[in-house]
């Protein structure tokens, strides 16, 4: 049995430098170590993992099955120790809190970065580590507590959180300025349907309710691409790659040079949702921060 005690960040990190140049030469010049005190700690590695690491060839190394695996698991440590040491040196500063929070990507471009600067300014001792991922894995990392905060679509299930109302918005279609809807003041989903869209990557609870919308009306989006940003969208729909549903916040007209049309359909309102495990077990930073994300979701 393994006793994972005897490995140490210092292998870990010589260890990664081989892997990466596939020499030891070229390892210990960049870690400023001698050939064999670097040769000794791979092989007092490899003794300890009790299997080789690297096969060794007439050009170079070539790392083994063990040594694959063994990549992903260094690099996790070392990543876990460099967090560790910046938190604790927050405190060493006099940071007196940490709050992580995941967000989508509608949340995160049109309202966090004005309601993070305010906090921020309230409470410059509280530090923010801010995510952006899809609906669903913020509101799964909320159950597992690896966020303490997230913002999500009204259209992902959320079964078992504390929510409040953050923020809504509104869906307008967007396409280029000679398009022929471009002239339209108000447009219905049903009548973009006969054109090909950009959109966003699948997981997004955007295209999942473009898609429901579009199955209710018994038809299909054209997808002729996606990308993975709002801004992405835009430069594609700006090309003429198609045409895209955004939020209308999150559509830079005077830059793009794009025209926005409302949405008539009664689901292009939508909510976005503050949800936590439970208020009553947060960290008092959390909660601070959680009450001035519900205060600025009523001015």
């Amino acid at each position: 049995m393994i006793n994972p005690n005897h490995f140490d960040l210092q292998s870990l990190r010589v260890f990664l430098q081989v892997a990466q140049t596939g020499s030891l030469t070229k390892a210990a010049e960049k870690s400023h170590m001698t050939l064999s005190a670097l040769s000794k700690r791979i092989a007092e590695l490899e003794r300890i993992a009790d299997c080789a690491l690297f096969v060794r060839l007439p050009r170079g190394l070539e790392l083994t099955p063990a040594g694959v695996e063994l990549i992903h698991h260094a690099r996790s440590v070392l990543n876990s120790v460099a967090r560790m040491a910046d938190a604790m040196g927050d405190f060493a500063i006099g940071v007196r809190g940490h709050v992580r929070i995941w967000a989508n990507t509608s949340a995160i471009t049109q309202f966090l970065p004005r309601d993070l600067a305010t906090f921020g300014r309230e409470q410059p001792l509280i530090r923010i580590s801010l995510e952006e991922k899809l609906s669903e894995q913020v509101i799964s990392a909320i159950a597992s507590g690896e966020a303490d905060i997230g913002i999500f679509a009204d259209n992902v299930p959320s079964v078992g959180l504390e929510k409040y109302l953050y923020r809504q918005d509104h869906l307008v279609l967007v396409v280029p300025a000679d398009h022929p809807l471009a002239t339209l003041d108000q447009v219905s989903f049903a009548e973009t349907l006969d054109y090909d869209f950009v959109g966003l990557n699948q997981g997004s609870s955007l295209l999942q309710r473009l898609n429901d919308a579009a199955g209710a009306l018994e038809r299909t989006m054209r997808l002729r691409i996606q990308v993975s940003s709002f801004d992405a969208m835009c430069r594609m729909i700006e090309a003429g790659l198609g045409i895209g549903v955004l939020p209308d916040g999150a559509v830079r007209i005077a830059v793009t040079g794009l025209r926005a049309i409302p949405l008539s359909d009664p689901w292009a309102l939508r909510s976005l949702w503050l949800g936590v495990r439970a208020t009553a077990a947060l960290m008092p930073e959390a909660v601070k921060l959680l009450d001035h994300l519900r205060h600025a979701s009523t001015n």
